[in-house]
């Protein structure tokens, strides 16, 4: 140590427990602070710059890039308290760019365990399938396939309700079958399985349906049935049911009445589905353990045998 109480590179390294190689490409960056140079040229460092290269080096321990490190420095020098703001920024981005790694990391490793228990023979087709998933996987595909489905011109609110509804959200900690479950959402959405002009009645303008009106309608009434079918309760009329046929009245400006359910409950019989879709989602959002979970899909079946059963109770 020098008489004016400065230490050169090798000295501030040895007292900070580091390497001078260290010391030197932080101050090249500016991180560390000179407090001037000797005769010689050489650097000089005050006892400033070993709290600054400790804290520094706690910052690198949380794996934070260098740009980072000095955006939290330069918060310290504008503040009392070097853990706000910067700091708080970068910690937070940090946590999220780990999450994402992390729930990667999972779906890769159910993955990996899937491929691992599966017959020998089946194998290699089970390679291509969650080889083309993203890890963890993404969900552009089932909302474009929705947004191909449902009717045109739709309220932007009620489509947004639509596809939050019908596009299911992947588990941050998947079972293998879960991982299957969303690579075959997958390749059958980005299949050519939109049907064309094979589409519900109610897609359909000449069929004089007002596809808003309807579809505000059963998102109330699948609540309903979801409700039914969580407590186990079969497919029979009551209100579930009631807002359901009221949804499609409602939608072509007539009344519910025996007639107009025995014409919806054909038409319903007579329209594609997409039930594929339905047993996948709830494979995918459904605990390991117990029943299923209810899906809009499930949820429209349930509402459709309640139709039926009703009508033919009325028939009897």
């Amino acid at each position: 140590m020098f008489a004016d109480d400065t230490w050169s590179i090798g000295e501030l390294a040895e007292r900070a427990g580091t390497t001078v190689k260290t010391v030197r490409f932080y101050s090249d960056r500016g991180l560390l602070p000179e407090a001037g140079r000797s005769t010689g040229g050489h650097r000089r460092y005050g006892p400033e710059a070993l709290d600054r290269l400790r804290l520094i080096r706690s910052l690198r321990t949380l794996d934070l890039p260098v740009p980072d490190v000095g955006r939290v420095l330069g918060r310290e020098d504008a503040a009392d308290n070097p853990l706000d703001g910067a700091l708080e920024d970068v910690i937070a981005e940090r946590l999220r760019e780990i999450g994402s790694r992390m729930a990667a990391l999972r779906w890769r490793e159910a993955a990996l365990q899937l491929l691992r228990d599966c017959p020998a023979e089946e194998r290699a087709d089970r390679l291509l399938l969650i080889g083309s998933v993203s890890a963890p996987p993404s969900t552009t595909s089932l909302v474009r396939f929705w947004r191909a489905w449902i009717p045109p011109r739709l309220p932007a609110r009620l489509a947004s309700a639509i596809i939050d509804q019908a596009v299911p959200q992947p588990p941050e900690d998947p079972t293998p079958a879960q991982v299957l479950a969303f690579a075959r959402l997958h390749a059958f959405v980005s299949g050519d399985c939109d049907g064309g002009d094979n589409r519900p009645a109610v897609h359909r303008p000449e069929e004089g349906y007002r596809p808003a009106v309807l579809y505000d309608g059963l998102i109330e009434a699948y609540a309903l049935a979801s409700a039914e079918l969580r407590a186990g309760s079969p497919a029979r009329p009551g209100e579930a049911l009631d807002c359901f046929v009221s949804a499609y009245a409602h939608a072509r400006g007539a009344p519910d009445s025996p007639a107009f359910r025995r014409l919806l409950g054909g038409q319903l019989a007579a329209d594609p589905r997409i039930d594929h879709y339905w047993g996948l989602v709830a494979e995918l959002i459904s605990p390991p353990s117990g029943p299923p979970e209810p899906t809009a899909g499930s949820a429209h079946a349930w509402l459709s045998a309640a139709l039926d059963a009703d009508t033919a109770r009325e028939a009897a």
